[in-house]
């Protein structure tokens, strides 16, 4: 039953208290009528004794203590599900803003989903194609994972979501159907343009879902559209059986808004300011990826969050990264050397990814490949760091090996265009292209049945292009 209430009791920033409420519940959904035409919503984030205090999501700029009709709706919010909804283009909260109207279905669900149930899960298994070698060859992005990417300001990680949107499939001879789920909160409307452009010239739109909070937005909205976003992502998963990548940006964004709300509504803060409840509300997002027992289906996430300062200590890449499954670093240095994607392969990892490659999945080559590439990746920086001592003359032949073998992987394996979509054969295939440059012996990571098929190819390939 809803109950309407005429007036307001206080306003402050996008909270509003109202008292002498009754049956009211948290999570709620109220609506408001303002001079008695404009609607807005919000909901109830704190209820005590009669009182309860309400997050509305689109401001409070023109309301005020009594051009305002409360009504509760006995309900939490909802969000209207078909999958009509592929194609289409929503603002943060679900309503369309593209123009073609309302998701007309019967069906709606509560956004306040919870994490998957433990018991219910199965392990991760297989691996989605990117098309960008450092992610599948290094750091393989598996379904039902969650993989973010760290970022910074000034970074192209918008270029690579996009680069992902457009080129992420489930490989070449998988017939199972995939989409993606994607979030933007607090981006500026070019970044937006830049998004809905893109994806539209490349053909992708078609099975893409975007839910789109703008810089201009509310802040408050920031807070329900993840939520939103992976309703519509369990929603396609589960119940349609489809593979859904969820790409959230920028999950900072979503972390000072709810530092903002914390601080309007009183709340000690933890570090940096933040709410002490700021893992809790993270692990809530995240833990709602995976794949659920006799579902077909599976939700893979992969949240971008920009680092202030490039500080990979501070409390939102240091949380996100105790709960989720590993993480992509972009670095600074690779930018300015106009490395792109500038993915520094080091600190970089997926601990899921050994269990969706190799034989059946990829290629039988593909984990020692990657273990070879990295201890050798590994190796350079300690050979630039002695050549920056004594001078690249001094070096020994094998540290002058292993300068050339860097400088190859980030001009030729690291670095890639935008519109390049590199198939995993062709990943791989370019690993053990750029490992002929090293000497056999140097190669202590690799099995030696591997070694004597790929490698040997390798360097005959190589010796005939020159």
């Amino acid at each position: 039953m809803s109950i309407e209430y005429l007036g307001l009791s206080e306003i402050n920033g996008p909270l509003i208290a109202l008292e002498g409420v009754r049956d009211a519940s948290y999570d709620e959904i109220v609506e408001f009528t303002v001079e008695g035409k404009k609607k807005k919503i919000g909901k109830i984030v704190e209820v005590y004794e009669d009182k309860a205090v309400i997050q509305v999501f689109q401001g409070t700029d023109d309301m005020s203590l009594n051009n305002t009709h409360t009504k509760l709706t006995g309900r939490p919010m909802e969000v209207a599900l078909s999958e009509d909804i592929l194609g289409r283009v929503f603002n943060g909260i679900g309503q369309p803003i593209d123009g073609l109207g309302n998701i007309i279905s019967d069906l709606k669900r509560d956004v306040n989903g919870q994490p998957l149930n433990p018991c219910s899960r199965e392990y991760p298994r297989n691996y989605i194609n990117t098309g960008i070698s450092t992610i599948d060859c290094l750091t393989t992005l598996i379904r039902g994972q969650k993989l973010p990417i760290f970022s910074g300001n000034g970074l192209p990680h918008d270029q690579l979501a996009a680069q992902i949107v457009k080129q992420a499939s489930l490989g070449e001879n998988s017939d199972e159907e995939f989409a993606i789920v994607f979030a933007a909160m607090g981006v500026k409307h070019d970044v937006a343009d830049f998004f809905r452009r893109t994806f539209e010239e490349s053909g992708a739109s078609s099975h893409v879902v975007m839910y789109l909070n703008l810089a201009n937005d509310p802040v408050v909205e920031r807070l329900i559209t993840p939520k939103v976003a992976l309703t519509a992502a369990e929603y396609l998963a589960f119940e349609k059986g489809m593979h859904i990548l969820v790409i959230l940006t920028d999950m900072t964004s979503f972390a000072e808004a709810m530092r903002e709300v914390s601080s309007s509504k009183g709340e000690i803060p933890s570090r940096k300011g933040y709410p002490g409840y700021l893992y809790s509300e993270l692990a809530a997002l995240y833990e709602r990826a995976g794949i659920v027992a006799d579902s077909k289906g599976s939700v893979t996430q992969i949240p971008i969050l920009t680092m202030p300062n490039d500080d990979i200590t501070h409390p939102i890449p240091d949380l996100t990264g105790y709960i989720t499954e590993g993480q992509i670093v972009l670095d600074r240095s690779l930018y300015q050397k106009n490395v792109y994607p500038p993915i520094s392969v080091l600190p970089s990892l997926s601990r899921l990814m050994k269990d969706g490659i190799g034989k059946g999945y990829t290629r039988e080559d593909h984990q020692d490949l990657a273990n070879q590439l990295f201890s050798s990746y590994a190796r350079v920086g300690e050979a630039r760091g002695l050549a920056s001592v004594i001078g690249e003359d001094e070096l020994s032949p094998i540290d002058k090996r292993y300068l050339k073998f860097g400088a190859a992987m980030e001009s030729l394996f690291i670095t890639q265009g935008q519109a390049e979509d590199r198939s995993m054969i062709e990943t791989l295939d370019k690993g053990w292209e750029l490992l002929s440059i090293l000497p056999r012996e140097e190669l202590d990571r690799i099995d030696t049945k591997i070694l004597n098929q790929y490698y040997k190819a390798a360097v005959e390939s190589k010796t005939e292009e020159e």
